[in-house]
């Protein structure tokens, strides 16, 4: 797809505004809403990050206050994980989603075990940890691995508990994740096909260097624009190595993977004042003009050229099931 279909396409996804509301015309101060793929559901354009909100040096206490001004600011889709912070995340999330504040969310949280067993046990926990009897979205952690695809959709593997989770009701979608390679993302999406089965969302980094190097937005997004799979954007900023070139900004960043066919741009929010960025940027968000993305991308081509800022891609720093094998469960056999 060229820039300019990914631009069109990405103006499609835009929610339309309600005409009218308790509190009148929907105005440019309010969070930009998306599809998410053919689900039929729209979520605010930002995600609140879940791995940064359980962090030790956030207390606790603010961590639920930050989540609650999130919702009530209009961001919607909250993210997060059984493995992050020992669970810590999942917990404050929890505590936050009560006094009616689930119902204003679409809560999404991911699993890391590749078999049925160990997947199955990791959903139950997350919904004790995060409180609530369903999550909106639930997804299949870290696909990093050449035998990622086989492993889930083996008999008894990850794809067999997450599908059981949606027939019982503790799930209402179904999706994966991963940082590593595109390649990758494609045999998930291959296996699935082979399997009869359709994954609902798509979860990968999208970012202003992405573009340049083994790109997820030129390999991976135009597939799922085309089947209509909710794309999921995440590390908008490198976390937050793509900041550490100087060539762009956290709001550059921001607007950039929003101009893309996303359904949500997923990113860290740890204070009052990232909340803040993150706000300014989604209310009333418009897809930029081609040029403009052009200029961002032109800043960013020589120092993403060889993937030293993404290092989701070229290390294992973020690979947290390499460094923690045992949170995915026993092989077969």
């Amino acid at each position: 797809m060229t820039r300019r279909e990914f631009l069109d396409a990405a103006v499609a996804m835009v929610a339309a505004p309600a005409a009218v509301s308790a509190a009148g015309p929907r105005a440019a101060t309010e969070v930009a809403r998306r599809k998410l793929g053919n689900t039929g559901v729209e979520v605010s354009c930002i995600g609140l990050g879940g791995y940064h909100i359980g962090m030790q040096r956030l207390d606790a206490a603010e961590s639920v206050r930050l989540i609650r001004r999130a919702v009530d600011s209009g961001i919607t889709f909250l993210d997060n994980c059984w493995d992050y912070n020992g669970g810590e995340s999942e917990i404050r999330m929890g505590r936050a989603l009560r006094d009616g504040y689930r119902a204003k969310a679409f809560v999404m949280t991911k699993i890391d075990g590749r078999d049925a067993k160990t997947a199955a046990a990791q959903i139950d926990e997350s919904l004790k940890r995060l409180q609530t009897d369903h999550l909106d979205l639930l997804q299949l952690h870290e696909v990093i691995r050449e035998d990622d695809p086989a492993r889930a959709f083996a008999p008894g593997g990850a794809i067999e508990a997450m599908a059981a989770a949606k027939k019982a009701g503790k799930a209402r979608f179904l999706g994966f994740t991963g940082h590593k390679s595109p390649a990758i993302h494609l045999g998930m999406l291959d296996a699935a096909k082979e399997h009869g089965f359709r994954f609902d969302t798509v979860q990968m980094p999208l970012n202003v260097m992405d573009a340049h190097f083994d790109s997820f937005e030129k390999h991976v997004l135009p597939r799922l624009v085309r089947e209509k799979v909710g794309a999921l954007g995440m590390k908008p900023m490198g976390d937050p190595f793509i900041l550490e070139t100087k060539t762009v900004s956290a709001v550059d960043c921001l607007r950039y993977s929003l101009s893309l066919p996303v359904s949500v741009v997923i990113t860290g929010i740890d204070s009052s004042e990232r909340l803040d960025q993150a706000l300014s940027v989604a209310r009333g968000y418009k897809v930029p003009a081609e040029k403009d993305v052009q200029a961002l991308l032109a800043r960013t081509a020589a120092a993403a050229k060889d993937g030293s800022f993404e290092k989701y891609k070229t290390t294992h720093h973020f690979d947290g099931t390499v460094q923690n094998p045992e949170w995915l469960g026993p092989r077969a056999g």
